[in-house]
């Protein structure tokens, strides 16, 4: 519910595909694939539920601060976006938001 109402204060819609769409989905694919094949399938098995828990926080760790991504210039994705935003401040305000998409 909350979702959907800051949705609407911000003037956007929601990304609802169509039954059997997978536009939607496609980055979360992406990414589950990738987990699956780097961490579950590569680093596993683990002797209990506290392992994997490290494993996973660990390898969001990685993916997001130190893994050199091919598609934004072999840097990682959280310099990637200091820099976009360095370059691109953010608006501060919804109103400000909504008058900088038209």
């Amino acid at each position: 519910m909350r979702y959907t109402q800051r949705l609407a204060e911000a003037g956007a819609v929601a990304s609802v595909g169509s039954t059997g769409d997978s536009y939607d989905n496609a980055l979360a694919e992406a990414f589950n694939s990738l987990f699956k094949a780097e961490l579950v399938r590569n680093k596993g098995p683990w002797k209990n539920i506290d392992d994997l828990e490290i494993a996973v926080a660990e390898y969001i760790d990685w993916f997001n601060h130190r893994r050199l991504h091919g598609e934004i210039g072999l840097v990682p994705p959280v310099e990637f976006e200091d820099d976009y935003y360095r370059h691109n401040p953010a608006p501060t305000t919804v109103s400000a938001s909504l008058q900088s998409l038209h």
